[in-house]
């Protein structure tokens, strides 16, 4: 039955939402039907996956899936994917993503050798076929005031998120792919390949790989969650970014960009939104712990630090970017700079290869800040994440 649900419910959800910036209007093609049950067929015979659902979706092992439109899962269901299953998604950029919305959950636990792949259903799949995983929690975030149970919408979409939940649980992936994703409307709206939007720390994300993806790989917008034994291969802008206050842990990560690709920062790291404001008076700051990223020889950096964000790294491995540690001071009166001198932003036991050509760089810096003070401890301590092993039979690494 055609509803105009996705409609109102979008409509609702933005005014939920406190925050304002000068993102353009998303307008999402009406695909839409409220599924209370898995889905319709096709002439194909895979059962096709677009709307509101109100109830579980529980996707069967022997069936065949292919997403076609925007999935909204709403609070109080749950997404559930059985180990080794493939989703595939209809090549229509943004308009086909996943998202879970606050209050629901997502399940999608793999093993090593049975990954969940979600991937594009195009013949020749490309980066940006589809818009990836949106998960939308309650946790805290930044543009909102501190302790504040207001929330924020989403940049495609106008999905509420935010809240006062910092264990705020919004399900497992675990041993998963997700390829072919992401892409920008304009410069300021975008889906990447894992979107996360205010997620609670008693979610479970390990052992994720983003592949191929036309925007950034996973993309932390405030909230506490904790991600360990990420991959980020090939993402056409950043491959790791935060912002909005994120403050959970990052472990084992690996970065690659491969030449003949377009790549920005392996890490792109911001404090709070600048086309906002930070209300909630706080910056991000994870904990970032054995990290390898890998460029492609040009002059991009690997580590951008910027908009007061502060963070700690520990045991980092730099190779073949055209600089490596870049700390900029682009916020008046919200110096990134700040963070360093407070003890809040540093790198300990970090390491550069020749290919390296800047490993630091400060610009326009409020405070009298220097390479000594930003990297700490012994290169020769640095030994990365050990990838080879952890991430062996899961992930695409062609």
């Amino acid at each position: 039955m055609k509803t105009n649900l996705f409609y109102l419910l979008a409509f609702a959800l933005i005014f939920m939402g406190c925050e304002s910036d000068d993102t353009s209007d998303i307008i999402i093609n009406d695909n839409s039907v409220t599924n209370n049950n898995n889905g319709g067929s096709n002439n194909t015979g895979a059962i096709t996956l677009s709307g509101v659902y109100t109830t579980d979706l529980n996707l069967v092992a022997s069936e065949e899936y292919v997403i076609t439109g925007p999935v909204l899962m709403s609070a109080g269901t749950t997404l559930n994917v059985p180990a080794g299953m493939t989703i595939k998604a209809e090549p229509v950029g943004v308009n086909a993503y996943i998202a879970i919305l606050p209050g629901a959950k997502i399940e999608a636990a793999g093993n090593a050798s049975n990954p969940i792949v979600f991937t594009s259903n195009a013949g020749t799949p490309s980066s940006g076929d589809w818009g990836g995983i949106v998960i939308c929690g309650r946790a805290p975030i930044n543009s909102t005031a501190d302790g504040s149970t207001d929330t924020a919408t989403t940049e495609v979409g106008g999905l509420s998120y935010g809240g006062n939940v910092p264990g705020d649980d919004s399900g497992t992936l675990r041993y998963v792919r997700v390829e072919y994703a992401g892409g920008a409307i304009d410069g300021n709206a975008e889906l990447n390949g894992v979107s996360l939007y205010a997620v609670g720390n008693q979610t479970e994300i390990d052992y994720v790989q983003v592949y191929r993806g036309s925007d950034d790989g996973f993309e932390f917008f405030g909230g506490t969650v904790n991600a360990s034994h990420l991959v980020v291969t090939d993402a056409e802008d950043d491959s790791i970014d935060w912002t909005e206050g994120f403050t959970g842990n990052l472990t084992d990560v690996y970065v690659v960009q491969n030449s003949g690709f377009d790549h920005d920062s392996a890490f792109e790291c911001d404090g709070f939104n600048t086309d906002f404001s930070n209300e909630g008076g706080y910056f991000s700051m994870p904990i970032v712990t054995n990290v390898t990223v890998i460029g492609d020889g040009d002059s991009g950096r690997a580590f951008r630090m910027r908009a007061g964000t502060r963070g700690l790294f520990t045991n980092v491995t730099v190779d073949n970017f055209g600089r490596g540690v870049v700390v900029e001071d682009d916020e008046p009166g919200q110096a990134t700079s700040a963070g360093v001198v407070s003890g809040d932003l540093s790198f300990t036991d970090i390491s550069f290869t020749a290919s390296v050509g800047t490993p630091y760089t400060g610009n326009d810096l409020e405070n009298a800040v220097t390479e000594a003070d930003v990297i700490l401890g012994s290169a020769a301590n640095a030994t990365g994440t050990n990838f080879a092993s952890w991430g062996s039979g899961w992930t695409n690494n062609n």
